[in-house]
């Protein structure tokens, strides 16, 4: 985190344009030490996610002398959340690592712990009742189930809000149940069932649940109210009726109305307030081009005071501005001038706040903001040995695809090489692709690749999330179409622009990203120098089939909306069908233990190209999933990246000289 008294200092300092190829690449493949940092209601006491011996534990932090102890999951599972259900008791869920690009896979076992580390237990799960033996205490029992947090209810200490999903249920999804929970013994009574398949509870700041939405297993999303406990469920939105895609996200500190994340303008989302009186619904946030990402709670958590989006870089709206949190975070913005300031959680009586300042350069700090004393004292770095100054700025660029439809995305240019003109470029597209976006942030792939000489450019083809529903809709079946089509004009748009050389250009991606980079390379042949998949798909057909989503109804009518079912049309868009027109290098990165995207997927690319006899790099690890997690495979990832991007496009030499290789 760069320190504001610093800037002056760190301003005078001239960087060489290699200075940042100094960095190891050993620095790009750490995790971060710690993810996320809450503060318990009372103040007392930090919970953290940190890394410790490659693994995500609990890291309870006791404020006064800022020690504690590290609660480590069970069975080499990894900590996957983590929330305060008491003022001195923290509710966590664990999880299994699949892979690098992905968050731990949750095993719906609902855990607590105190905040000294002590009185420890399982709640709600399947190993429930492993640790009680024979006793006549009163007790959870084992359940083939999900568990997640609705609430926590903060007059009554002992007890939390829990949703429930069964697993023995048929592919079309389970029928949830809201009860509360006994934070000691897990015991609990049902206060809900939800009135449709796979829905999610809301609670009230009073702890009655009153709302249940979700989609259905048409893929459209209805959401259901009551007046209170007992009540009957009455269906108030239905997208498949209405067309409106609705959510509701909080009460008001009155209780009488709900923010919802609701239509906004141009297509994009926005936030209203529903009166639970009248039924009505005002618009309270219309959007500027892009969805909201964040409805800002206050730091007591019984109210909403401002909306974060993202069009370019974070942008906060105030939708309170005589809040204390509002006038607060406009003066930490102040402060912290060209970085994001996010307000993460506060206690009950809103004195003291956790503050996440972070930015492209900066993968971020927590500071402890203490409003008795005005003051902000710095906690915990995510990524402590990462310099801001040795990182390379992240450049918001907007551009229109052949159609006319607008396109956003991202420009990094190795550090001093602002205004430098036809570089090596790097095309590298996420991965979703649906819902998913690139944003402004620190990314360790993308300063990696700078570091190394490489401009790196991102755009959010149509299909991304955060510019509406209407746009992420219109990248439906466009695979290989359409949103191929927005990544060649953006890599296009770059070469007009005099950013890239047009005889060095790459495109690389993950998962949907490692589709479009083998796509792009046969369907536009004479652009790419080389294409990189990482663990991604190359046969379309495959996907009906193979993978963990076709294994439900619900992910089964998700394939065939936004892929379709002709299998002519699949084919055609498969790269695998098409490497007769192939001219690019190609290097292909596989992880064996890959439960989205199986591993046959790069297997097959790989023996067809054997087949052919075309040569390409080809790196698998038995051991990783959808993406690489291991801190030494992920270094191994990069030496071998690195190196073939250098053989393939070069990097320009201190002279300038094009083509060299990178001393």
């Amino acid at each position: 985190m760069r320190n504001p008294f610093l800037a002056t200092l760190w301003g005078l300092i001239v960087l060489s344009p290699l200075a940042a190829a100094a960095v190891p690449l050993a620095d790009f493949s750490r995790h971060a030490q710690y993810q996320d940092v809450k503060i318990s209601p009372d103040g007392d006491y930090l919970a953290a996610s940190a890394m410790v011996g490659g693994r995500t534990v609990l890291a309870l932090i006791h404020l006064a002398d800022m020690k504690g102890a590290n609660v480590v999951p069970r069975n080499g599972d990894d900590l996957a959340g983590f929330w305060w259900v008491a003022p001195h008791r923290v509710m966590y869920t664990v999880g299994e690592r699949v892979g690098g690009l992905e968050a731990p896979m949750s095993t719906g076992e609902l855990y607590a712990v105190d905040a000294d580390g002590g009185n420890a237990n399982i709640l709600f799960g399947y190993r429930v009742g492993e640790d009680h033996g024979a006793t006549h205490i009163e007790h959870a029992v084992s359940e083939r189930a999900s568990g997640r947090l609705i609430a926590p209810l903060r007059d009554d200490p002992r007890h939390a809000l829990i949703e429930t999903y069964p697993w023995d249920v048929s592919s079309i999804g389970a029928v949830p149940e809201a009860w509360k929970i006994d934070l000691g013994n897990g015991t609990k009574v049902r206060v809900a069932t939800a009135p449709m398949r796979n829905a999610s509870f809301m609670a009230d700041n009073k702890g009655n649940v009153r709302f249940a939405w979700g989609k259905d297993v048409d893929q459209k999303i209805k959401v259901y109210y009551r007046t209170g406990e007992g009540a009957d469920w009455q269906r108030i939105f239905d997208e498949g009726a209405d067309g409106k895609r609705m959510q509701p996200l909080m009460f008001d500190r009155a209780g009488k109305s709900a923010y919802f994340g609701c239509p906004g303008d141009n297509g994009a989302g926005g936030i209203c307030r529903w009166d639970a009186t009248s039924r009505q619904l005002t618009t309270l946030w219309a959007g500027n081009g892009s969805d909201p990402t964040e409805l800002m709670y206050t730091l007591d958590d019984l109210d909403a005071y401002a909306v974060r989006s993202e069009p370019g870089r974070p942008a906060v709206t105030l939708l309170d501005k005589n809040a204390p949190e509002a006038k607060l975070l406009v003066a930490l913005m102040q402060q912290f001038p060209g970085e994001d300031v996010d307000l993460r959680s506060g206690t009950s009586d809103g004195r003291k706040a956790i503050v996440f300042v972070h930015a492209d350069t900066d993968p971020g700090t927590f500071y402890l903001y203490d409003a008795g004393t005005k003051k902000l004292s710095l906690l915990l770095a995510r990524r402590p040995w990462i310099k801001p100054e040795q990182m390379a700025p992240m450049e918001p660029v907007d551009l229109a695809a052949r159609d006319g439809l607008a396109l956003h995305g991202y420009l990094t240019r190795p550090l001093g090489q602002a205004a430098a003109k036809n570089l090596p470029l790097v095309v590298f597209v996420h991965g979703g692709p649906y819902g998913l976006r690139d944003d402004w942030g620190f990314d360790p792939d993308v300063q990696m690749l700078a570091s190394r000489g490489y401009t790196v450019l991102q755009v959010n083809f149509r299909g991304s999330g955060g510019y509406g529903f209407g746009f992420e809709k219109s990248g439906f079946r466009e695979w290989g179409g359409k949103m191929q089509d927005d990544v060649t004009d953006a890599t296009r748009w770059a070469i007009a622009q005099g950013v890239a050389d047009p005889k060095r250009v790459c495109i690389f991606g993950a998962s949907y990203g490692g589709y479009a980079a083998l796509e792009g390379a046969v369907k536009e042949a004479d652009l790419y120098k080389c294409a990189i998949g990482y663990v991604g798909v190359y046969d379309l057909r495959l996907m009906a089939t193979r993978g963990d989503i076709p294994q439900s109804l619900f992910g089964e009518n998700y394939l065939k909306m936004v892929l379709g079912q002709n299998q002519d049309e699949l084919d055609e868009r498969s790269p695998i069908a098409h490497l007769d027109r192939l001219k690019a290098g190609v290097m292909l990165i596989v992880g064996g233990a890959d439960k989205r995207v199986p591993p046959v997927q790069g297997e097959n690319l790989h023996a067809a190209l054997l087949k052919r006899k075309i040569a390409h790099t080809w790196l698998y690890e038995r051991t990783e999933g959808h993406g690489y997690y291991n801190e030494a495979h992920t270094l191994e990832l990069y030496k071998q990246l690195t190196a073939f991007l250098d053989q393939q496009i070069g990097v320009a030499d201190v002279a300038g000289a094009s083509g060299t290789r990178r001393p």
